[in-house]
């Protein structure tokens, strides 16, 4: 009778483990973000799934994002897939054409509440094509100019903002007072974005000025950087950098958010470091060129890997994380996709660090906007881009020789 009962229980002992076995679930996401607010905020959405799905574990886990296209191939390609994953705009096209990203769209329609039409059509382009959903775009988010107004002070300088609102915010007035602020407080007067405009950044350098000067890196498969337009936007970089010494140069570091440099550029998801910057700073939209204004978009989304082990459930954690509720709480960080959270009060006043006045530069920035190019050979592409770049920056470098040759570099890849 003992050992009866005692095979019983160790009976129920296993049905119960495998019933958790089969429940419990981990998804692993990647991102690239390690600040403690997005942190807090994701893990908050990994929270209130838990709502529907008790028994699931959401685990994210941070690749920096110079690095972030490369080491994610290495996992697909080692067979250590996430489950589901950030993904930048330029590397859209090309994981969708591998194969490796999971349809959407029946998750995203299935989802109560979800109102797919909400997301806009624009803002959709990269991610979607013959009915089919790669990715849904968490972050639509425009290029600024983040300022130092202490700086600006010091030099006795009207700062960005105040420029643009009498629309004398230009390449032209770019570089005279990124010039005359080196020049008055010893700092450069601007800085690529995250520092690194000459390598993992080098589309977020010339982009910006290129379609400034009504220009363009490629686009209807033909290299633009050969064009007149191009060649002028580079050549004010390049006599910035080496002439006027006002732009932080290769080798170097300037940091504009510990007061290195005057100016940088960037997105809104990088305010959540200036409360401990230590000084006055607001945003202000690119400057314009002869082209008119040429807002630059960054994007990036949310996708579902196919090799991952809970294909399913990663879709369905999609839909619960760019749904209008966690839409409207990312948006303080993160511009929205969705149109109704973008038209609202809250998104004006979503970041508690930007004034409403400087968050409708953002709002304005993304009607008017352009995203990054993006191609299906990315890759290969900013390979061949890579060594003819370097060339260019060199004091005594020939601007359109240099960037004549990208182009012969890259024109067969598109």
């Amino acid at each position: 009778m003992r050992a009866a009962r005692t095979g019983l229980i160790i009976s129920a002992m296993a049905a119960s483990l495998m019933s958790t076995s089969v429940s419990a679930a981990e998804l692993r996401v990647t991102i690239w973000t390690g600040n403690e607010a997005h942190l807090a905020m994701l893990n908050g959405f990994a929270e209130s799934f838990k709502a529907k799905h008790p028994d699931v574990t959401v685990k994210y886990e941070t690749i920096p994002p110079g690095d972030y296209t490369q080491k994610l191939t290495f996992q697909l390609a080692g067979g250590n897939a996430p489950d589901l994953g950030w993904m930048m705009e330029d590397a859209a096209s090309t994981f969708a054409n591998a194969g490796v990203l999971v349809d959407l769209a029946p998750a995203l329609n299935a989802a109560e509440g979800y109102d797919f039409a909400d997301l806009s059509q624009p803002a959709m382009g990269l991610w979607q094509s013959d009915g089919k959903v790669w990715g849904v775009p968490f972050s639509t988010s425009p290029f600024v100019i983040f300022y130092n107004k202490d700086m600006f002070d010091q030099a006795g300088l009207e700062d960005p903002l105040q420029l643009a609102a009498k629309g004398e915010w230009d390449m032209a007035k770019f570089q005279e007072v990124a010039a005359k602020l080196k020049e008055t407080t010893g700092k450069w007067g601007f800085e690529f974005k995250d520092g690194q405009g000459y390598d993992t950044r080098i589309m977020h350098a010339l982009m910006p000025p290129v379609r400034a000067y009504g220009g363009d890196m490629w686009a209807n498969k033909e290299c633009g950087l050969d064009k007149p337009e191009a060649i002028a936007a580079v050549q004010q970089l390049h006599d910035m950098v080496f002439k006027d010494k006002s732009i932080v140069p290769p080798g170097e570091t300037g940091d504009y958010f510990s007061g290195g440099s005057a100016m940088t550029i960037n997105q809104i998801s990088r305010a959540s470091l200036m409360p401990k910057a230590g000084f006055n700073w607001g945003i202000a939209p690119l400057p314009t060129g002869p082209g008119g204004e040429s807002p630059v978009i960054g994007q990036a989304g949310i996708v579902v890997f196919t090799n991952g082990k809970q294909k399913e459930l990663a879709a369905e954690f999609v839909a619960h994380m760019t749904n209008k509720e966690n839409v409207a709480a990312m948006a303080q960080f993160f511009p929205p996709a969705r149109q109704s959270v973008l038209d609202s009060d809250a998104f004006i006043t979503s970041n508690k660090l930007i004034p409403a006045e400087q968050m409708k530069v953002v709002a304005d920035a993304i009607v008017k906007g352009k995203v990054l190019p993006s191609h299906e050979k990315s890759p290969q592409i900013l390979a061949a881009m890579k060594p003819r770049v370097d060339a260019l920056w060199r004091a005594d470098a020939n601007v359109e020789e240099s960037v004549k040759a990208v182009c012969a570099a890259v024109q067969p890849l598109l």
